[in-house]
């Protein structure tokens, strides 16, 4: 992410210091969750769901470049929302960068739409939600 968002290679004990401004020890069960997608061997891509009061906050989505437009985000999207519609929950939001626009264009693909914001950050540009139904568990 610092290659992408910085357009240079991270400094040490920056990757530290952006973890500890945004931790993710919260996406451990009972307040969320974390999911790896795995390509044979490789760590391919994560993506995280924090739980909220009836809905849950899709977080740490990332798909290792060389695993991209092979179906992983979809992949991920998927299991996250079954994962969501499992635990009861009935609608998943996210906030997103500016700058992501492949991200934005894989959340409106499977259904996402833009809203108003209900969080603040210095990387939150766009705000998604996607209302969950049993239909869409298997995902678009």
């Amino acid at each position: 992410m610092v290659v992408r968002y910085h357009r240079r290679q991270a400094l040490p004990g920056e990757v530290d210091a952006a973890l500890a401004e945004m931790p993710s020890d919260d996406l451990t069960h009972p307040s969320g969750l974390l999911l790896l997608a795995h390509h044979g061997a490789d760590l391919a891509g994560c993506a995280g769901l924090r739980w909220q009061s009836g809905w849950a906050e899709l977080t740490r989505v990332f798909v290792r470049p060389e695993h991209r437009g092979a179906g992983g985000g979809a992949a991920l999207l998927a299991a996250v929302e079954r994962a969501a519609c499992t635990a009861g929950v009935d609608r998943i939001r996210l906030d997103t960068r500016n700058d992501l626009v492949e991200a934005r264009a894989l959340y409106t693909r499977h259904g996402y739409v833009e809203i108003p914001a209900y969080s603040s950050g210095p990387y939150a540009d766009h705000w998604f939600q996607k209302e969950l139904t049993y239909a869409s568990e298997g995902a678009k």
